[in-house]
């Protein structure tokens, strides 16, 4: 089956972006999201995201604030990684006549979470009837103009950093699959997969002081996503295992999952849905970032190189390909 990656070139082969007649369109396909010049003393910036039954998420096992929540949460996420600052949102649903009631109630208190934690308001949508929940969310943000940060603008010899720690969504996803998502006593390990939070602060702050070179969110694991970096950028990457921060797995819990025999360096590189920044820094500009909003949850991991491969340095020094092993739904 065709990759996502390359449906999406299909796709913008096939229809026209900006490309026929006056245009304020700014940075269109290809990136976390699009950016549009009005005019003016402010940019737009906007994106859609896709949250469905089945694919995304299992309405058996996952609360459906959770599903509110996340929804939303994943589509500002893109804003966040061009560095803007939300406003808007456009609430597209479908749903089965049974989830009308008490679960659509309590994904839409979810969702207003998640909206007053993220400054952004519903301003309208569409509904609909469907066999599963399809939810789709469009997102507007701003940002001064020319200040968005974009995939294409890393350089030989960018420092590449992350913020938080990798792995962690995908380790309470294991757990979600397993029947824990209501289990108390491990919602600090459920809470990055079930209530990602988004770097909406550290986004804005990298643009607003023109600290980045390039940036992206982290919602199809790093191995996946640094390559696309990579690609728009035309540039390759060598990081280092033993700097890529991962999740810690506790022995209890190593326990419950003892079957799946998993490895916090893997789910590190490929575990996908984390929503952490990506980003590429000069080195001019790298001692600038202990002023960053949450700087002390943001680590080196590597450098940008000319050679366009991407390169994992284990701990033993020896140098192997990365390979894009992160989530395509298409795979």
């Amino acid at each position: 089956m065709m990759p996502e990656r390359q449906l999406v070139e299909k796709i913008a082969r096939a229809l026209p972006s900006g490309r026929r007649g006056p245009s304020r369109l700014r940075l269109g396909i290809g990136d976390d999201a699009a950016v549009l010049s009005p005019g003016g003393r402010t940019d737009w910036v906007l994106s859609c995201d896709t949250f469905l039954e089945g694919v995304h998420f299992r309405v058996k096992t996952h609360p459906p604030d959770s599903v509110g929540y996340k929804a939303l949460a994943r589509a500002v996420s893109d804003l966040a990684a061009m560095g803007a600052t939300p406003r808007f949102f456009l609430l597209t649903l479908a749903l089965p006549s049974s989830r009308i009631g008490p679960w659509l109630d309590a994904f839409l208190q979810g969702m207003d979470r998640a909206a007053r934690e993220l400054g952004i308001s519903a301003i309208g949508g569409d509904t609909t009837r469907s066999r599963a929940v399809f939810v789709s969310i469009t997102v507007l943000g701003e940002i001064a103009p020319s200040r968005a940060l974009t995939r294409s603008g890393a350089r030989p010899g960018d420092i590449i950093y992350v913020s938080g720690k990798l792995g962690r969504a995908q380790l309470g996803l294991e757990l979600v699959r397993r029947g824990h998502a209501s289990n108390r006593q491990l919602r600090a390990l459920l809470q990055p997969h079930l209530y990602p939070r988004i770097r909406v602060e550290l986004g804005s702050w990298l643009a607003r002081h023109r600290i980045a070179r390039s940036a992206m969110d982290l919602s199809d694991g790093l191995s996946t996503d640094l390559a696309r970096l990579c690609a728009a950028s035309k540039v390759g990457a060598k990081i280092y295992a033993r700097r890529v921060p991962s999740v810690v797995i506790p022995a209890a819990v190593a326990r419950k999952l003892s079957k799946r025999n998993l490895d916090p360096r893997q789910l590190a590189l490929h575990g996908g849905e984390d929503y952490e920044l990506l980003f590429t820094v000069s080195p001019r500009q790298a001692k600038k970032l202990s002023r960053a909003p949450g700087a002390a949850a943001i680590t080196p991991i590597g450098k940008i190189t000319r050679n366009r491969h991407l390169i994992l340095v284990a701990p033993d020094g020896r140098e192997q390909r990365l390979q894009s092993q992160g989530w395509d739904p298409f795979r």
